[in-house]
């Protein structure tokens, strides 16, 4: 018995061994670190922890920020900085609801944006929209002026040469100004809602630079850099306490109060040059005569919720727990190296990813979901979209940090966000919990003619549960393949106990939701908007996407009451068997039922907009494919298949040639990519995340370019992680072969350690 032990011992040993790549991990990084010689506007570098994070301009600092408000912005934002705007005319929430008979035998009640502008509906719709909205918490700059005491342009400066070094997340700036050098490392605490930097020019002695530390009043914009920079009035900026080398600010925006510490080293004093700026002016204070003529100030700017919650230390202390940081992030999650491969796409593609897992940590990480734009810009007022978690997280999850996911779940599970989830449901007439698109850090309904009506952020919760359970039965180092553990362990009942109650009310909602025809004999999902928006709940129903993300979710669900010990719920087993299959006509898969005449305007909103029904193949697995079982392993109730894997062939086919390529989003060529892995069509699966199209364009700082309005947009970035991901350690039911994702032909021998199968 001990030498057969041991004999399978050393065989997993060696198969791990085998399959670890020996990447140097830091050379990988390294070699993507972004470089800027010149301003732009696009190309501002950000450094941050997944709470908090700020972006800065080409002097390693936020000095310009109206050079850069129309592009990437220098906002310095948090998951706790938010702020509402007086409400004096008392408007309710209620106020914003309006009554909808959406076909489910009852009026349903959703936040809705009321047009009558002489109503109160109106006024309280708009009200709940704009707040509560993100906080820009300041600006941290330096201010260099000419002989007259102008600021200089950003154009005057010369010899710009900035890199991130995302190894060790700092951001190393140089150039010069009035012919004078000027050196800066940038950096941000890896817990801490803290910026530390370090300026060494003579500009300081001569008197022409001092740092300066701005705050503005929340613009409450759409989407914008989230500051009023000329509402002086509106807030106050005072000095709470000051020492010789440190200084403590209280903000006051309305009802907002926050804290700015700041503190310094180097010969400097703080002064204030207005009513929110506050400078670090070079040279001794009164009445102490100096010698050194050091040109160097080192500073940390540290905001919190409360006056005394400083967690920040020096410049060098930050930098050296940040270095030790992203090392480790770097080190315990997976990487994906590309470097021998001799596809002329190869490079670019790890260039894409790299940049993605760094903007993914710095924006996304945070104890509340994060808004589309992260903590980088401001975007549909900072709001979480709760549709979008599923980008935000799951390349978390399949690159080895699914820590992530499971602080993504406890804001779910919070008693405050639960109980809301709770309400919203029970007021609209449903059992259950109900998942809402476009909410806040506390599952608030914000008022919308579209999110409201979103459906298919609600079996989210049932998907991300299901990945922390197989993290708890497939443990993954970070040099090794994932290796499934046959038995259950106590780490999997945890996960059980903990996401059970959720997942069946997830599903309770979801069954309640759906509607019987008799004389089809099938389930409808109606009145709802399609992930593919374009397809409204007032124009079709049945959605492709919906349907199969609605037997997914109950499948697991069901699995999760059998692992739990409880019976199945029989109602959804029913719902499962009987669901409609996806809409199809001469072979190809529909984006709906149209509920209205299928005329030209019809027609081209089922080619505009996201293309849904690949998404019912690449993110989604065919359970019953998988398992062959349905009904607690009844043989006699097998479950066919939710569509044919050939027509779905045809129909990705039809949509590479048919769909609005330039009216897609970032995200969406990650589901080309994806379902084409699924279909077997690995070239396609790459050509997607590379088409020449501008909502695939990928900046130099690794942001996802989508237009005029929209600069940056972070699910592009995890749709990019998670394909990749999937192409490179495959899914559940794919072909057993190396990278199963990508071209059989020789030229992509990708290299990578701990990713994680999807599902």
């Amino acid at each position: 018995m001990y030498m057969k032990k041991l004999f399978l011992f050393l065989a997993l040993a060696l198969a791990a061994t085998a399959f670890a790549q020996n990447i140097d991990r830091r050379e990988v990084v390294m070699r993507n670190n972004p470089k800027v010689t010149a301003a732009d506007s696009l190309g501002s570098l950000s450094v941050g922890n997944g709470h908090f994070a700020t972006t800065v301009d080409v002097t390693g600092l936020q000095s310009y920020p109206l050079y850069y408000k129309k592009g990437v912005s220098l906002c310095a934002q948090s998951d706790w900085g938010w702020h509402s705007y007086p409400n004096p005319a008392g408007y309710t929430e209620e106020e914003t609801l309006g009554a909808k008979d959406l076909g489910h035998g009852h009026q349903e009640l959703y936040a809705v944006q009321h047009k009558d502008k002489t109503t109160r509906g109106y006024g309280a719709s708009e009200y709940y929209r704009i707040n509560p909205h993100r906080l820009n918490l300041g600006a941290a700059g330096i201010l260099i002026t000419d002989k007259k005491g102008n600021q200089v342009p950003i154009t005057a400066l010369t010899e710009v040469n900035q890199s991130l070094d995302m190894w060790a997340g700092v951001i190393t700036s140089s150039f010069k100004a009035l012919d004078q050098p000027v050196e800066v490392q940038t950096v941000a605490h890896p817990s801490a809602s803290a910026l530390s930097a370090k300026v060494v020019t003579p500009l300081f002695v001569k008197g022409n630079a001092c740092i300066t530390f701005t705050f503005p009043y929340p613009s409450g914009g759409h989407v914008d850099d989230a500051s009023d920079w000329t509402s002086t009035d509106k807030h106050t900026t005072e000095i709470v306490s000051q020492c010789c080398h440190s200084a403590l600010l209280k903000r006051t925006l309305d009802s907002t109060i926050y804290y700015a510490r700041i503190s310094w080293e180097g010969t400097a004093e703080l002064i204030q040059k207005s009513a929110h700026q506050f400078a670090l002016q070079f040279g001794a204070p009164k009445g102490k005569a100096t010698k050194i003529l050091d040109p160097t100030i080192a500073f940390t700017i540290e905001y919190t919720q409360h006056r005394d919650e400083a967690a920040a230390g020096s410049f060098a202390k930050t930098l050296a727990s940040a270095a030790a940081y992203w090392q480790n992030y770097w080190n315990t999650g997976a990487i994906v190296d590309f470097s021998q491969c001799t596809d002329e796409r190869a490079k670019e593609l790890e260039r894409r990813v790299v940049l993605s897992q760094y903007l993914t940590a710095v924006n996304c990480q945070g104890n509340t979901p994060p808004q589309e734009s992260g903590l980088t810009l401001n975007t549909w007022f900072g709001r979480p979209h709760l549709e979008m978690t599923w980008w935000h997280t799951i390349d978390f999850s399949l690159f080895g940090h699914e820590e992530v996911l499971a602080r993504a779940l406890d804001w779910y599970n919070s008693p405050v966000v639960y109980n809301k989830a709770r309400e919203i449901a029970s007021r609209q007439g449903f059992n259950g919990i109900r998942w809402m698109k476009m909410t806040d850090p506390w599952a608030g309904e914000s008022p919308s003619n579209v999110g409201s009506f979103l459906l298919w952020q609600q079996p989210h919760y049932i998907y991300f549960a299901e990945e922390m359970y197989r993290h708890a039965m497939t443990p993954c180092s970070s040099d090794t393949r994932c290796q499934k553990r046959t038995t259950f362990t106590k780490e999997a009942a945890a996960v059980l106990d903990k996401y059970g109650k959720y997942v069946d009310e997830t599903a309770q909602f979801m069954a309640d939701f759906c509607t019987f025809d008799s004389v089809s004999g099938r389930y409808n999902l109606i009145g709802a908007t399609a992930l593919q928006e374009t397809m409204s709940w007032q124009l079709s129903y049945n959605q492709p996407f919906e349907l199969a993300y609605w037997r997914y979710g109950l499948l697991v669900a069901q699995q999760w009451r059998e692992r739990r010990g409880l019976e199945r719920v029989a109602k959804w087993d029913d719902i499962i068997e009987k669901i409609s299959p996806l809409p199809e006509r001469d072979g190809i898969y529909l984006a709906g039922i149209a509920r209205v005449a299928e005329d030209a305007t019809y027609r081209t909103k089922t080619t505009t907009d996201h293309p849904a029904v690949l998404a019912a193949c690449g993110m989604l697995p065919q359970l019953e494919v998988q398992n062959g079982m349905f009904s607690g392993g009844d043989a006699s109730k097998s479950l066919a298949p939710l569509f044919s894997y050939d027509k779905m062939r045809d129909t990705y086919r039809w949509v590479m040639k048919n769909h609005d390529f330039a009216d897609m989003w970032g995200w969406d060529f990650g589901v080309l990519a994806m379902s084409a892995a699924r279909l077997g069509l690995q070239e396609e699966a790459v050509q997607a995340l590379v088409l020449p199209v501008q909502k695939n364009t990928y900046l130099n700082n690794g942001h996802n370019y989508q237009n005029e309005r929209l600069k940056i947009y972070l699910p592009g970035n995890g749709a990019i992680l998670e394909s990749v991901a999937m192409m490179c350690a495959g899914w559940e039911g794919c072909p057993d072969i190396k990278n199963p994702g990508f071209p059989q032909n020789g030229k992509w021998n990708v290299r990578w350690e701990g990713l994680h199968k999807m599902q």
